[in-house]
């Protein structure tokens, strides 16, 4: 049994064989390029895979290997076409050749890769993402905001790092109108895996203090078109689609066209193209600013003169209507004032006439006047007495006539 048996270098040795007799053409490969490596000696190490479209989980993996010669020119190629490093994540259509190694297995050599099927793949991405968009009726959200008049509150999101940032800041503070700006930066990553998550989070603090801003600049420098790779990500696009505040873009790159850039309220080229888009605005508002101050003292101007004008002739005719008004007034005063000393002096006449015959009838009537015509006053313990049945025996009383009082008793 074990003449038959092989050895597993022997077995390896018939799977090469046989690989090399079944597959000795070359092939063009469609897959994702994944934990794509360069050593010292230059090669180009890499796995190629397959995913699930809907679960995205790998279904097909195989290891590949770019020999130093070809990478060089395929390398070059690649970015010059695409605009991109060949790196990790990208679909791919490959040229490979299908080899078995005894000791290091099965692998897939390249020779040939054709950078229009990568950038229409990247296309069909960004076209997805947008049309997914539409149809969430988000697309057009942003761009619908309106950007205040005087926006110079602007939350950043960059890399603090970047040299786009500096130049942002730097074309802000020393714009040739003296505008004032505030900025706040809001750290992100702005490329990479993290760079997604990283600036998602960024906006959500802006969204916290949103009351303290006008517009938020999502703002890098230059960099490998693989770079923008995030900036097309269906999460991202719909949270800046749908974020409360303008956003002003400025990537950094001419010619790509990215999803944030699609969605965003205004797109700028680069971060100091986005510090001229917010200089120019204010520019503008400044400008609209002076003119209706121009406009407001000239028409005030206008209007003062024709309320003057109409002052002085309403002044004149005020002082005409006014003059006879107090001479009517004066003519009537005086008709008043003669018919009330001669009323008054009919009420004086009256009341003195009066007053002469109440004083007749009081000095009349009076006591005195009385008992000097012969009546007399009895006083009982100092009362008057003006009934008989009064009297009790032995009572003191003051008998008074016109000229002096007599004291008697009474017996009986």
């Amino acid at each position: 049994m074990s003449q038959q048996s092989l050895s597993l270098s022997e077995l390896n040795s018939h799977v090469h064989d046989a690989i090399r007799t079944c597959l000795p053409e070359i092939y063009w490969l469609r897959a994702e390029t994944s934990d794509v490596r360069r050593n010292q000696n230059g090669h180009c190490y890499l796995e190629f895979v397959e995913k699930d479209a809907k679960t995205q989980a790998i279904i097909a993996k195989a290891r590949g290997t770019i020999w130093s010669n070809v990478f060089q020119m395929l390398s070059v190629y690649f970015e010059t076409e695409t605009g991109q490093t060949f790196t990790s994540g990208l679909k791919v259509l490959v040229r490979v050749s299908v080899d078995f190694h005894e000791l290091y297995g099965y692998s897939l050599t390249v020779v040939d890769i054709d950078p229009s099927f990568t950038m229409g793949d990247m296309a069909r991405n960004r076209q997805l993402v947008l049309k997914q968009l539409e149809e969430e009726g988000v697309l057009s959200l942003n761009k619908e905001l309106a950007l205040p008049e005087l926006a110079n509150r602007i939350a950043v999101i960059s890399s603090p790092t970047a040299a786009g940032y500096e130049d942002f800041c730097d074309q802000l503070e020393n714009n040739s109108q003296g505008f004032a700006f505030y900025t706040k930066l809001f750290s992100a990553v702005m490329q990479g895996e993290r760079s997604e998550a990283s600036i998602i989070a960024a906006l959500e603090k802006v969204f916290e203090n949103q009351h303290l801003f006008d517009a938020v600049a999502i703002i890098r420098g230059g960099g490998a078109t693989s770079d923008l790779n995030c900036f097309d990500s269906y999460l991202l696009a719909t949270n800046c689609a749908q974020f409360p505040l303008p956003i002003i873009s400025g990537i950094g790159h001419e010619r790509d066209v990215t999803v944030i850039d699609t969605v965003a309220h205004t797109r700028a080229k680069t971060p100091t193209a986005v510090a001229e888009f917010l200089i120019t605005h204010l520019s503008k508002t400044a400008s609209q600013l002076i003119d209706l101050q121009n406009r407001l003292i000239n028409e005030s101007e206008g209007i003062l003169i024709s309320e003057k004008s109409h002052l002085l002739s309403l002044s004149k005719d005020t002082v005409y209507q006014s003059t006879m008004r107090l001479q009517k007034e004066k003519l009537h005063l005086q008709q008043v004032s003669e018919t009330m000393k001669y009323s008054v002096r009919n009420r004086i006449q009256c009341l003195a006439h009066f007053f002469d015959n109440k004083q007749q009838y009081i000095e009349m009537i009076s006591p005195e006047n009385l008992l000097k015509r012969g009546y007399t006053i009895t006083f009982r313990n100092g009362k008057i007495v003006k009934s008989a049945t009064e009297f009790v025996e032995n009572d003191l009383l003051e008998t008074r006539f016109s000229d002096g009082s007599v004291w008697s008793k009474v017996k009986k």
